[in-house]
């Protein structure tokens, strides 16, 4: 007898007698899709500039990216918003990131509603659409998308991706991670990594792997079911962590340097049919030094920064092919409807001379050749947190001008590609419609032939402010139905339309020029420089002549121009684009609504989960405690008792040969050190250390407060020590935990998790200024004995 289905909601089409022999069932239908209905992978690259992948001209060696590109599109006009957060939010919603709320990164979310970082759920996310219609929905890699203050064991989760309409999810939520010690979680619950890098541990390698397997378990089961992963990795954003043998093969491969790569790229760009014979190289950037002018040192360290860069994005595109291998094993590639993309151009952050540890730019710490030099066979490694300098990132945006977190081209033009061997006739071609990243969601609806929800979870839904250039799959002459985007980050604005571009940098066309003026990056912006940025800062450009803004032509036409800003101003109303914000510092360390209430002491238990790094205590210029009520066995014992970011920046208390010791790593330059002149004896104590400041912090030298450091067994003083500076912005990313380091330790003296042998009944971290008044004459001596 043939199952009958009903409609969920509709009325009930079988019989029922008084007994079952008198009845006949009837089911609701469960939630199919289409038959023959394709799967969705989306691969969202971090940092990746638009001439880094070999099939877009770059010197980087991408095979499966290539592989992909070769069988199908590669869409020479895509934009972002030059930021990562922002980036995402328009990809899963289809809608202006403003819109969103999420003007720039969550973790610098301010209190206005295009600002927020609170995403409204009016602005429903391409998985809760497919979820619809049948599909499995599968999140690996970075999120990126939930505020902060919420991404803690507490939640609330319904702004973690399985609160986004994905039904698994594995990956990390933050920014960005440490490739080598990443701060997992799967689907809402933080868990520790599978492996070690000695044993040949990568995040790469594991979310290639988690991606496999989300898709065979779903397959196997369900093989008419069609499935849309979002596939995120962490490359190429800093840490670039790689493995060294795949480093190795790019040696000697930069040795010309950036200038030469620029070149070479650019003419490849051409020949490859990305860009016009008629366009022209801009102008050589003023921050960045010409390679001919370095030092022999300074090109033997920078060349093997971009080694490093390379190797992470080689590593990373060789286990996509394991994915990409997968599908086609399990004969559901062609039916695969893929696209690749960056989320922004490449970054900046890494400073003028690159660094060991990105954590110096988010602490305004300047870094040296001299220091990198010396660390320079550290690079990629699980000892250093690198990112590269900015003639690399400048290379990297080949052919455009600038880079991340500005709108000029650098900063919002990328790499998109699109494959679907079953729909998509086309091989190897490029389209050069304007095209933003809005348009994903309404283009992957329309190529499966479904309408954007009305209604999801009860929530009425926002019109998309994306338009679908599905139309231009088949057809490369197919009008642009993009006409008008503008931008914004940082206060730095643009606006295309119609084939112009209009662009207002903020603090200036570069960080050369903006010094001139007394301004740079993070500067706040007042009415009285906005006024001036009004009728002096805008440049125009005629992008249907000039695609990489070489050619300021605003003196030339000046109608245009002010078109233009009007129109910027119109839709900067229309999409929550105000108030402009172009400080930095300031939104990272603004105040923002937690679950608890605001509180100056934290207490901790050893059964306890990581504590997000955005969620830990904040001790930075200020006087703090941490103390552990302990039980130390008659055998003794040793381990962590609290630790604090890592490698790149962090604290920790921990016992070890029978003594208390204190660490504080200065953004992991400097290691300050205070031990207990005396062991500690077996039974219950209160282990505590304390911080007491002694001078003011000079935030704008990348310097905390100084300070006393002293340890303390049962409130009697045993170590003392003078901290000439600390951390004064962020630790690191790493979160604390408690009993055990969580990752990568915060020195070198352990190996981790180092977890404590006695028993911790709780830690508590007191940021009241509440310390313990000390007899000086004890100070002294202990003093005199460091």
């Amino acid at each position: 007898m043939a199952i009958v289905e009903y409609e969920p909601g509709s009325a009930f089409p079988g019989r029922i007698g008084r007994t079952a022999a008198e009845s006949s069932p009837a089911w609701p239908a469960p939630t199919r899709a289409r038959e023959g209905a394709p799967n969705v992978l989306l691969f969202v690259l971090d940092d990746v500039g638009y001439g880094q992948l070999g099939c877009f001209g770059g010197l980087v060696d991408t095979p499966n990216i290539d592989r992909v590109a070769g069988n199908g599109l590669r869409y020479a006009n895509m934009h972002t918003t030059s930021l990562c957060s922002p980036s995402r939010a328009c990809i899963l919603t289809g809608r202006n990131h403003h819109s969103s709320g999420v003007a720039c990164v969550m973790e610098a979310a301010i209190g206005y509603p295009g600002y927020d970082g609170r995403m409204p759920f009016e602005n429903g996310m391409l998985p809760e659409t497919l979820l619809e219609h049948g599909y499995n929905t599968f999140a690996v890699g970075k999120w990126h998308l939930s505020p902060s203050e919420e991404n803690t064991a507490a939640g609330p989760f319904h702004r973690w991706p399985l609160g986004r309409g994905f039904e698994r999810y594995y990956g990390f939520l933050g920014g960005e991670t440490n490739q080598w010690y990443p701060d997992l979680v799967q689907d809402n619950a933080s868990i520790q990594q599978p492996a070690l890098p000695e044993d040949g541990y990568h995040l790469s390698a594991d979310l290639a792997d988690q991606a496999i397997r989300l898709v065979l378990d779903a397959h196997v089961n369900a093989p008419e079911k069609p499935f849309f992963l979002y596939y995120s990795t962490g490359c190429g954003h800093a840490p670039h962590h790689a493995p060294k043998d795949w480093i190795e093969r790019y040696r000697g491969r930069f040795d010309a340097g950036w200038d030469a790569y620029r070149q070479t790229v650019f003419a490849r760009q051409k020949e490859m049919g990305l860009l016009p014979e008629t366009a022209q190289l801009p102008a050589h950037d003023p921050d960045v030094p010409p390679w001919d002018g370095l030092s022999d040192d300074e090109h033997r360290l920078y060349a093997r920064m971009m080694e490093v860069y390379a190797a992470f994005l080689s590593y990373t595109d060789h286990h996509f092919g394991r994915l990409l291998d997968t599908l086609e094993r399990i004969g559901e590639l062609d039916n695969t409807l893929i696209m690749i993309v960056s989320d922004n151009g490449a970054s900046s952050e890494g400073g003028p001379t690159g660094s060991v540890n990105e954590m110096y730019f988010f602490n305004q710490v300047p870094a040296s050749l001299e220091e990198n030099l010396a660390k320079i066979d550290d690079l990629g490694g699980p000892h250093a947190y690198n990112h590269y300098a900015w003639g690399w990132t400048w290379a990297g945006d080949t052919p455009f001008r600038r880079w991340k977190s500005e709108t000029y081209r650098g900063g919002t033009t990328d790499p998109f590609i699109v494959s679907w061997p079953e729909r998509i006739t086309a091989r190897g071609g490029i389209r050069r419609q304007y095209a933003h990243l809005i348009d994903l969601m309404p283009t992957v609806l329309d190529a499966l032939d479904l309408s954007p929800a009305r209604t999801i979870r009860g929530v009425t839904q926002s019109p998309l402010e994306g338009v679908s250039f599905a139309h231009t799959f088949e057809d490369a002459d197919a009008p642009t139905r993009h006409t008008t985007q503008y931008f914004e980050m940082f206060a730095h604005r643009a606006i295309d339309h119609d084939g112009w571009r209009a662009v207002c940098p903020w603090p200036g066309p570069s960080f050369t020029e903006a010094a001139k003026k007394g301004r740079r990056f993070g500067s706040p912006t007042t009415p009285e420089i906005l006024d001036e940025l009004e009728t002096t800062a805008w440049e125009l450009y005629h992008i249907a002549m000039d695609p990489t803004e070489s050619v300021n032509v605003a003196a030339e036409h000046p109608a245009k121009l002010r078109e233009l800003i009007t129109l910027w101003w119109a839709e900067a109303g229309k999409y929550q684009v105000l108030p402009l914000d172009g400080s930095l510092t300031e939104r990272i360390r603004a105040e923002r609504p937690k679950i608890s209430r605001p509180r100056t002491r934290y207490t901790y238990y050893p059964e306890l989960s990581v504590i997000p790094f955005a969620n830990a205590p904040s001790p930075y210029n200020r006087p703090y405690s941490i103390e552990a009520d302990v039980d130390i066995p008659p055998e003794g014992a040793e381990g962590v008792l609290f630790a604090q970011g890592g490698s790149a920046g962090g604290q920790v208390l921990y016992v070890k040969d029978g003594q208390l010791h204190y660490v504080h790593n200065y953004v992991g330059r400097d290691l300050m050190q205070v031990d207990s002149t005396d062991g500690v004896s077996p039974g219950r104590h209160k282990l505590r250390f304390e911080f007491e400041p002694t001078g003011a912090p000079d935030i704008g030298q990348g310097k905390g407060t100084p300070g006393r450091a002293q340890l303390y067994v049962d409130e009697v003083l045993v170590g003392n020590a003078e901290l000439p500076h600390t951390t004064p912005i962020v630790f690191g990313i790493e979160g604390a935990s408690i009993g055990y380091d969580f990752g990568e330790p915060v020195l070198d003296d352990y190996a981790p998790p180092f977890e404590f042998t006695g028993t911790i009944h709780e830690v508590t971290v007191d940021l009241s200024g509440d310390l313990i008044q000390d007899d000086e004459a004890m100070v002294q001596r202990l003093m005199a004995q460091q």
